[in-house]
């Protein structure tokens, strides 16, 4: 799905209710003490911050260029590198994999992007707790998306999109044989969460933890 928007579509519900939660809360606020004071103009500010903020988070980068270079695997997300580790995967590789986690924070773009060409190989959706993404089971204990993409030389890494503490909602409308281009929308996970990827142990890593990363633009690690 291309992105020509500035605003993803999944922000509209959340963007109306704060503006009407503002305007009941303003309209009490003025019914009861109608009479401006300090208080008032410092309320209207925490409105139009929050208001701000939740624009903000369902922003579309359409400013950004993707350019991939041979074997590249692009940063899913923007965030930063928070662990970089040898795991074993057990749901769908069941083997040991390199596993690199970008914690999004809420001020991050929340939409997350194919990291390269090919196609969607395996696709699953788990629900689960909302333990907070730096939590080590927060990757297979919380509610979580996992997609498994395969590129024309055969070669696969898996994606896992997991909601945190504040995150409650996972977007993601992708089904196994589903093209994937590199840097369009693969889904986008609400209000600050976690993606994993997982790489062959023979990747080189391009990122060292705590860089931040640019969502379909950052070279996140290239595949032999």
């Amino acid at each position: 799905m291309k992105i020509h928007k500035r605003l993803h579509e999944e922000g509209t519900k959340a963007i109306l209710i704060t503006l009407a939660v503002v305007a009941v809360v303003a309209f009490i606020v003025n019914w009861f003490w109608p009479v401006q004071a300090w208080w008032h103009y410092l309320l209207y500010s925490f409105f139009l911050l929050a208001l701000v903020l939740v624009v903000r988070f369902f922003r579309v980068p359409i400013w950004r260029k993707t350019t991939l270079a041979e074997n590249a695997v692009l940063a899913p997300a923007d965030g930063v590198i928070a662990a970089n580790e040898v795991v074993v995967e057990d749901e769908y590789f069941h083997d040991k994999r390199r596993q690199i986690s970008i914690f999004m924070s809420i001020y991050n773009v929340h939409i997350n992007f194919f990291p390269f060409d090919g196609e969607v190989a395996f696709y699953k959706y788990h629900p689960g707790k909302f333990l907070v993404a730096f939590n080590p089971k927060s990757s297979s204990d919380n509610e979580h998306n996992t997609i498994v993409l395969k590129d024309a030389k055969g070669r696969e890494i898996l994606v896992r999109q997991i909601a945190g503490f504040v995150a409650r909602r996972i977007v993601c409308d992708l089904k196994p044989g589903d093209k994937a281009v590199a840097g369009e929308e693969l889904g986008m996970i609400r209000f600050g969460s976690r993606v994993d990827v997982f790489l062959p142990l023979d990747a080189e890593i391009s990122m060292k933890i705590g860089e931040k990363t640019i969502g379909k633009e950052t070279v996140l690690a290239r595949l032999k």
